[in-house]
């Protein structure tokens, strides 16, 4: 490796600062094939310079964010489609594992999404994890940036604290194929907790994270006053306060998500995470056990098989 170094005529230590800056790149470009279509939805007109204002990206300047949005067709007289992902760098990407599981008790299967919400000049990003069986949502973080480490790793870490448990080997935890969920981080977060990790390719793959996001900023957030990031994160939290604890659901026999899950718990029954090895091995949904053996079936993947 030293020959590489001297070839290219950098130090050790800064040709690993420029590998990790061009991987935070590629991070944030594709966060931004998936962010983009969102806010055109909304923003049908809006122009690039506008969407570089309201995302502010981390990585680009002005006059590169243009380029790239370009390149990507999302200029607003481009007449190709917009793409919901783009897997042209070897992005990773695991199987989709929803249909393969019957939920049938908490801290089986976990749903993830990363939405934005518009305060002012700027977007910041809210992620939110969801129990499917409880519906109780558990981890969740507010952020200003898209990077993993302020989304996701957060969100997952949080919903760990609240479960009290390092491990839960039963768990599915299913998401789109957004950067923040194959970043480096987050795969060791995961791995550490025993997790196998799930990914749709299209939004309504991943229809129980869609539509909770969708009922935190249109049933709660955007009814109250939020001026700052500070009453974003307040807000958020009350949100999800009262949407576990105080809201009944028509799934839940009219029952909140807490009192679902105390109802759950107090019958003596136990989450996956508490059972026996043996229990778990028998109730594991097929095609699971072989997916662990295969090292969680991780596959890479190429634009020319999207």
């Amino acid at each position: 490796m030293n020959a590489l170094y001297q070839a290219v005529g950098k130090t050790k230590q800064s040709f690993h600062q420029y590998h990790n800056r061009l991987i935070v790149k590629f991070e944030e470009e594709e966060n931004l094939r998936m962010l983009i279509p969102r806010i055109r939805k909304n923003h049908p007109q809006m122009g690039v310079r506008d969407l570089y204002f309201k995302i502010q990206p981390t990585t680009m300047g002005r006059d590169a964010f243009e380029t790239f949005c370009k390149e990507e067709g999302f200029m607003i007289k481009a007449k190709r489609s917009f793409k919901g992902t783009t897997d042209s760098r070897g992005v990773k990407r695991f199987d989709n594992l929803c249909d393969t599981i019957q939920v049938s008790a908490p801290d089986q299967l976990w749903v993830s999404d990363i939405t934005y919400f518009e305060l002012g000049e700027r977007f910041y990003y809210i992620t939110l994890i969801q129990d499917v069986f409880s519906r109780k949502i558990l981890g969740k973080s507010v952020s200003i940036s898209l990077r993993t480490i302020d989304t996701t790793l957060p969100a997952l870490k949080k919903s760990l604290l609240i479960r009290k448990k390092k491990k839960l080997p039963n768990l599915i935890f299913h998401s789109d194929g957004g950067g923040q969920y194959y970043a480096d981080e987050f795969l060791k977060a995961t791995r550490e907790a025993e997790i196998t990790n799930s990914m749709c390719k299209y939004p309504w793959e991943n229809p129980y994270a869609e539509r909770i996001n969708g009922i935190i900023k249109n049933n709660y957030l955007i009814h109250w006053e939020i001026k700052n990031l500070e009453q974003l994160e307040k807000q958020v939290d009350r949100a999800v306060k009262l949407y576990n604890s105080d809201k009944p659901h028509k799934s839940l026999k009219r029952l909140t998500p807490d009192q679902f899950e105390k109802n759950y718990f107090s019958a003596g029954k136990q989450s996956d995470g508490e059972k026996s090895a043996t229990e778990n091995k028998s109730q594991k949904p097929e095609g699971i056990n072989a997916l662990r053996a295969n090292g969680n079936h991780l596959v890479e993947i190429d634009s020319t098989s999207v």
